[in-house]
Formats: C-alpha cells, structure tokens, sequence
C-alpha cells in the first residue's frame, strides 16, 4: 500500500525501480497493471494519462485537483534540485594517488609520446615556429592542459620529434605513390620573400578507390642557374626520389617560362602549360594600351596614397558611413596575382564618391581627385575585363592545375 504525503491512503502499489521524481510519493499502480502503464493518483484514485517517462501531467493533476499538495510536491521537487547542485565533496587522495599527480609522465611512455607527436604536428601542419615550444604563453598552456608533461627542449624536437614525423608522412606517401599507374604533374620555379629560389614539384592521380589525390612532394632550394638543362635534371632527380617512373608520367604543367618549356623537351616529357597562366596573361596584355595608362596609372596613385595614409583610411571610413557605402578598404594590385587589377578598379569605382570625397577635403591631395573622363575609362576597363577573371575560377575549379 502506498501513502501519499497528503495523507489518505491509497490503494495502489508504488512506481517499480528508482523514483527520480518526488511526484511518485502522490501516485502509484493498479496491481493487475502489471507493465505499470497508466499512474493513478493515491488521493482521488483517479487515473492520469502520460507519455513515456514524463511526469509533466502528475504535476498538472495536483496543481489542478490537489493545490495544498502540490505546494508540497513542489517544496521536495525544490529542495532535491538545490541538493542536487551541492558540489560533491572531494574524495580524498590516497599517498600514491598524491605523489602521481605531482609526477611527471615517463618520456618513454605513450602518454607523454602522444602529446609531443600532437605538438610536432601543429608546429609541422600550422607552419609554427619550432622557438614556440619555448615561449612562456605556449608553455603555460601545455602545464594548463596537462600539468604532468614536461615540454621537450626546441632542439628535441628540430633534432629528434620533426624528422621522424617527416619519416612517418614520407612512408604513408611512398606507399600511396607504389600503387599508381599513371600521375600528371605541376612544377614551378619561384622565389622566397628573401629571393632564394626553389622548385616545387606536385603529382596529381586517381587512387584505387577513384578519390583525385593532389600531393606536393617537395619543395628544394634551387640555387644553381634556371637553364633548360639544369631544370631538367632537377625533375628528373625529384621523380627518382619518389620512386616514379618517368614512363608514369602521363603530362606535366608548365607556366610559359621558356626554361621550364625547354627542361621538358630535354628530357622528353609531355608538356601542358597552365590555361589559367595563359589566361593572365592575355589580360595583362590586353590592358596594355596607352589609351588607358593614365586612368589606370591615377588608379593606382590614389590607392597607394591610401594604403600609407591611416588617416586617410580612417577618414575614408568616416565618408563610407555618411554615404551609405560598404565599409570595403582599397584593393592594392599584385602581379603575381590574377586578376587582382580588375579587383583594384572594381573596388575602386565602388569607392569612388568616398574617395573624392576624402581626397577633395586637403589641399595637397586634391591633384589626385579623378576626372570624369578616368571614371569613364576605368569603367570601361572593368567591364571589358570583369567576366574573365570569373571564368578562369569556373574553369579552376575543374582542374589540377
């Protein structure tokens, strides 16, 4: 027999298993339903309807039928959700646990392994450099985290951790690179912000379970002379170095630097030179018209006058706001990127009132205020020139190159 707090008795046998809600004291079970389906409260007998677990209708029946123990219910429901939120007292640590805690873990062992492979890879994948294993904030994170590693010195890790991680990735390559039977390739010759010279190699193919695989398998400082010959002979020492066959080589792409052309005809590999190359330079040389070197030049004096001038940029802020236009700073053209001067006059024009705006307001600049007619030329231009950029990232999209 089950006794609500309220009071009577009732007639029905408790809720089986754990109650986790006080509302169970006011309810219990008919005994013949035995799968304890259908709650009948302990004080008017009367059977409430739920579904599944919830007890949202128990709580309903007693505010409604029952207020004087609902009060109640809801005091015990109150008072087991604030025991509840008590913070559980620490358990003691025993003598071992408290001199474990304070060890640091063995360097041969595979916790302490796990960590330092986790750090190379970031320093390795993220391009961070190995002196940031001996800043305070990195190291202060890491005994954050895990008060029981020890960071090694940045010396373990150009000497010992960083090789054997390029050992591992250049095994798992090698063994990809065993079960091709045909890869085409891209290479390029470039220098660094420092201008030393490199050669980058990249192969692209088909695995066995049709997945496009693009790898860069090295890039080796060149500082011999870019001649025919002397390419040729560095690709040809890098495909040995992987183990491909020349026979493999279904095509290689080029830009139209006449030395990689020629290194490819020494050694009589199929040659396909990049169309986005191609494309870039069809723009670039089709805006080489002195009917449009003036607008262009006055182009790029205004957004170099911006780009050195934090005043100007902020003034150029403050007349974007009053003028409704988008918060957009100047683009700076780079040759070596494409299609970043149709960037610069698209922004330009976008810009335009603002500028003027900010360029007419000091003396000094107002000589380089466009005129109507570098407005009309510039538009011209970004017309003539917009939908190529667009096409070339349609048609990349599609290819390795």
């Amino acid at each position: 027999m089950a006794t609500g707090e309220g009071g009577e008795s009732g007639k029905f046998v408790p809720k089986k298993g754990i109650k986790s809600s006080v509302v169970w004291n006011w309810y219990g079970f008919a005994a013949t339903d035995i799968k304890q389906e259908t709650p009948r409260c302990n004080l008017c007998l009367k059977p409430v309807a739920v579904k599944g677990s919830s007890t949202t209708n128990l709580f309903q029946h007693l505010k409604q039928r029952h207020q004087a123990e609902h009060e109640k219910c809801q005091s015990l429901r109150d008072e087991q959700s604030r025991s509840d939120q008590e913070p559980v007292a620490k358990k003691q640590l025993t003598v071992a646990e408290s001199f474990a805690q304070g060890t640091a873990y063995d360097k041969k062992g595979a916790r302490w392994t796990t960590i330092t492979d986790a750090v190379a890879l970031y320093i390795a994948k993220d391009m961070v450099p190995i002196y940031t294993v001996e800043k305070t904030g990195f190291i202060n994170l890491m005994k954050t985290l895990d008060p029981r590693y020890e960071l090694p010195s940045r010396k373990y890790f150009s000497e010992v951790v960083l090789p054997q991680l390029y050992r591992n990735t250049r095994k798992k390559v090698g063994r990809e690179l065993e079960e091709l039977s045909f890869f085409s390739a891209t290479t390029d010759m470039w220098s660094s912000r420092t201008m030393q010279p490199y050669m980058s190699l990249t192969v692209h193919f088909i695995n066995n379970v049709w997945d496009l695989r693009s790898i860069s398998l090295q890039t080796s400082y060149f500082p011999e002379d870019h001649t025919g010959e002397l390419i040729a002979k560095g690709l040809r020492d890098a495909l040995d170095c992987w183990n491909l066959s020349e026979n493999r080589l279904s095509c290689m792409t080029t830009d139209s630097g006449t030395n990689v052309i020629k290194a490819l005809k020494v050694n009589g590999w199929p040659n396909l030179q990049c169309f986005g190359h191609k494309l870039h330079n069809a723009i670039e040389n089709g805006v080489k018209d002195p009917r449009i070197d003036r607008a262009i030049g006055v182009c790029k004096k205004i957004v170099a006058a911006f780009s050195y001038s934090w005043k100007k940029r902020r003034e150029l802020g403050l007349a974007q706001s009053e003028l409704g236009l988008p918060p957009h700073q100047l683009i700076v053209e780079s040759p070596t990127r494409w299609g970043s001067r149709q960037k610069m006059i698209e922004r330009f024009l976008e810009q335009e009132k603002a500028i003027a705006r900010v360029l007419g307001s000091e003396v000094k600049s107002r000589h380089l205020v466009p005129s109507w007619q570098d407005i009309e030329v510039l538009e011209s231009v970004n017309k003539a020139v917009k939908a190529l950029p667009r096409f070339y990232r349609c048609f990349i999209r599609g290819n390795v190159c």
